[in-house]
């Protein structure tokens, strides 16, 4: 029996990024095969073809939308040679960004929806421990190298921190992304700043103290 062609890499993007819009304007539930087709210039029949699945496509949907922040933060990172700032610079990138008051939250309301699809999905939940463990993975490695050149507390754990840090971080954008007024972003990003400096001991950056939280996870997305 003949393989199945392969999508063009050009026209695999064009769908993934298509269902990411699609996922973030009407939800995981609400959205169809046939909006994502239309929004990608393709068809139904072909996206299944390629995918093989709604499921296929929708949960590789949404781990693209991660890969591609975390590809973005990584090389935005990469240009900080202090660890403090890189630290600092990482956890502002992590706030949800967007207009608070319309809950336009971006790749954190994907996250989101992976975090519910892997509850059901084990394909999906392989895919979120891998993300997750990836993240936690960078936030270590950043303080670890701070501990070698002695600007963060030696004694610290760097994997629990980070396991820590990451977990915090979930439960305040959640906190954000379902509009809870006593969370803000820019409170989110204060409160685990606050924790990282507090934990590993060390003085936030002077470029690292402003009031406005970065661009996040945002696709116009977690």
């Amino acid at each position: 029996m003949p393989s199945r062609p392969k999508l063009t890499q050009q026209r695999r993007l064009q769908a993934l990024q298509a269902a990411v819009e699609v996922i973030s304007e009407r939800g995981l539930a609400d959205t169809r095969v046939a909006d994502i087709a239309e929004r990608a210039g393709s068809s139904p029949a072909l996206l299944l073809y390629y995918f093989s699945s709604k499921d296929v496509l929708l949960t590789e949907a949404l781990t693209y939308a991660e890969d591609r922040f975390y590809l973005e933060t990584f090389h935005e990172l990469s240009d900080i040679e202090d660890p403090r700032a890189r630290l600092v610079r990482l956890i502002a990138l992590s706030c949800p960004a967007g207009n608070e008051r319309t809950g336009l939250l971006g790749d954190w309301a994907l996250w989101l929806e992976l975090w519910a699809r892997a509850l059901r999905d084990p394909e999906a939940a392989r895919k979120r421990e891998a993300l997750d463990r990836r993240w936690r993975n960078t936030i270590a490695e950043i303080v670890r190298e701070g501990q070698q050149r002695d600007l963060f507390d030696r004694d610290r754990d760097a994997d629990r921190f980070a396991l820590r840090l990451a977990a915090l971080m979930d439960g305040l954008a959640l906190q954000v992304v379902l509009q809870d007024p006593s969370v803000t972003a820019i409170e989110m990003r204060d409160i685990c700043i606050e924790t990282a400096t507090r934990q590993l001991a060390f003085e936030t950056p002077a470029e690292g103290a402003s009031s406005t939280p970065a661009k996040g996870r945002s696709t116009s997305r977690r």
